[in-house]
């Protein structure tokens, strides 16, 4: 896990994450169990979500870094948005999983434009 830590970040594109930042990803992944580990990589290998994503039957949001290595975009993200009827798609150049640090700005404004502005934060 620790070897996967700066291509959850891409950090080999420029994204800036701090030490503590890493250190705290690398602890929320080594804390649980080897067991639940494998399986969560299993079952996400393993699901086929393709009829349900199909008739999905309310607006979705996309997001999906084009630098993802543990969900490469050409299988995920992409395929999902040729899938899902009603979607907004966004890429993000040089993302990778951890996007949601790397990437925050965008992608706040994103989930709040795809909201509304409404349901913005005062």
């Amino acid at each position: 896990m620790a070897q996967n830590t700066h291509a959850f970040f891409a950090t080999h594109l420029g994204n800036k994450v701090s030490s503590e930042t890493t250190e705290w990803t690398l602890r929320t992944r080594l804390d649980c169990s080897a067991k639940a580990a494998v399986e969560a990589v299993r079952i996400g290998a393993s699901t086929d979500l393709r009829k349900e994503s199909a008739v999905l039957p309310v607006p979705a949001l996309i997001i999906h870094g084009d630098a993802d290595a543990s969900a490469p975009v050409h299988l995920c993200g992409r395929r999902m948005a040729e899938l899902v009827p009603d979607n907004v798609y966004k890429e993000y150049p040089g993302a990778g999983h951890g996007l949601f640090i790397t990437h925050a700005d965008q992608l706040n404004q994103d989930l709040i434009d795809f909201i509304g502005a409404d349901a913005a934060p005062v």
